[in-house]
């Protein structure tokens, strides 16, 4: 610094000169020194000649500056990291507050303001970490609409760019098993080539169906244990999602199906060899008759819960023995009820049967229930009733190894 202020002095000492060089050359003893009157161009020659040794001076010293301000800010930063006990936190340690800091949420979205994508946004240190750390990138949502769907639209451009961003993400999770819900409004091609590299990844995968004409084909992924089927709007894409549950994954063993209705009919699109590995399903269904179908269908099963609805006009449906069904949950309303037994417990045998839930609307059908047990001859553990209606609500529940007996 003491060469740059040297070189100021000199820069003030040369103007304070011109001045007084400027002030006397009209002088008559000025003049008479010289060949005559100072000529304007001699000023500006002089001028020139002093910002020029500006410059040199200016340049002579930028790279020392540049050093200086180097270590200036490493010094700032040494001192920061000293003080601050967040950066002496361990690796370890960092990583398991980044687990905290995840969204509650299922399934993660892509965006720069939530975690885990905020926290590569930190500083070099936790970009590492956080890019480091397979388990942050884990879990995804991947969505690819119609080009005009309203204000979630994405052009083609767009979605380029998005793809990209979904790829870099499940880069990181570096071969850890995948949680991924995909919603998709058009066909599925798309998001179906993005995943294929990660197929042998995907243990959990949910589907949301917006009136899709294609299938998602899903057969090649042999990591698939747990599959949710959702679909939106009115509209039933009810091809699409047929085609997809007619080649199902080997080790694929739960289902959930919750806002899907099923009937008899729909149900015998799908084949035995299919769905015969399946321990657990949740599903609606539309008729006894469909509800003895999925029981033939899945010999395997070991739980079910099902919304049903049912008429007692019903078609007589072939009696059904299922060895395996421990758990069963099921609530139903009534169509046409004409005071006639409902035929359930008539068509149906569960030797295995250690838990039932049910919640109805109508009368119990206490005689028919009594039959079944009998003839099922199951260890039941747990007995659950409930009568659903809006006036009484009442609630029957049995602990069969306890033989404790409760009303509420």
């Amino acid at each position: 610094m003491s060469s740059f202020n040297l070189h100021l002095q000199i820069l003030n000492l040369l103007r304070v000169n011109m001045r007084t060089f400027n002030s006397n050359v009209d002088l008559p003893s000025v003049s008479a020194t010289t060949d005559g009157p100072r000529r304007p161009s001699d000023a500006i020659i002089s001028e020139d000649l002093c910002l020029q040794l500006v410059r040199n001076s200016a340049g002579y010293r930028q790279p020392q500056l540049a050093e200086e301000k180097a270590d200036i800010v490493q010094s700032n930063t040494s001192r920061t990291n000293f003080s601050s006990p967040i950066w002496r936190l361990p690796t370890e340690i960092l990583s398991e507050i980044f687990l905290y800091c995840l969204p509650e949420d299922e399934y993660l979205v892509y965006a720069a303001t939530q975690a885990p994508m905020l926290l590569t946004r930190i500083c070099r240190r936790w970009r590492e970490i956080a890019v480091d750390l397979p388990v942050l990138w884990c879990r995804l949502q991947l969505e690819f609409w119609y080009e005009d769907w309203q204000e979630r639209a994405f052009r083609h451009d767009d979605w380029q760019t998005r793809a990209f961003g979904y790829d870099s993400w499940l880069k990181r999770s570096r071969g850890y098993p995948l949680s991924l819900r995909l919603e998709c409004g058009t066909d599925w091609s798309e998001l179906q080539s993005l995943l294929q590299p990660y197929v042998q990844q995907i243990s959990s995968l949910s589907l949301g169906f917006l009136s899709c004409d294609g299938p998602f084909m899903m057969e090649d992924f042999h990591a698939l244990k747990e599959l949710t089927i959702c679909k939106y709007i009115f509209d039933d894409p009810a091809r699409a999602i047929n085609r997809s549950l007619s080649k199902l994954p080997v080790n694929l063993r739960r289902i959930n199906m919750e806002n899907v209705w099923f009937n008899r009919k729909r149900l015998n699109f799908f084949t035995h060899s299919a769905w015969a590995r399946l321990t657990h399903i949740e599903i609606n269904l539309d008729g006894l008759c469909a509800f003895t179908r999925i029981l033939h269908l899945c010999p395997d099963l070991s739980s079910l819960k099902m919304t049903g609805i049912f008429c007692t006009r019903f078609k007589l449906c072939k009696s059904v023995t299922h060895t395996n069904l421990q758990s069963l949950s099921m609530s139903w309303s009534v169509l046409r009820n004409s005071g006639e037994g409902l035929g359930l417990f008539k068509v149906i045998t569960l030797p295995n049967l250690r838990m039932l839930e049910v919640i109805h609307r109508g009368p119990w059908p206490h005689e028919s229930f009594m039959k079944f047990l009998t003839r099922s001859k199951c260890p039941l553990e747990r007995l659950r009733e409930e009568y659903a209606a809006l006036i009484p609500s009442n609630q029957f529940l049995m602990e069969m190894n306890q033989q404790d007996v409760q009303y509420i």
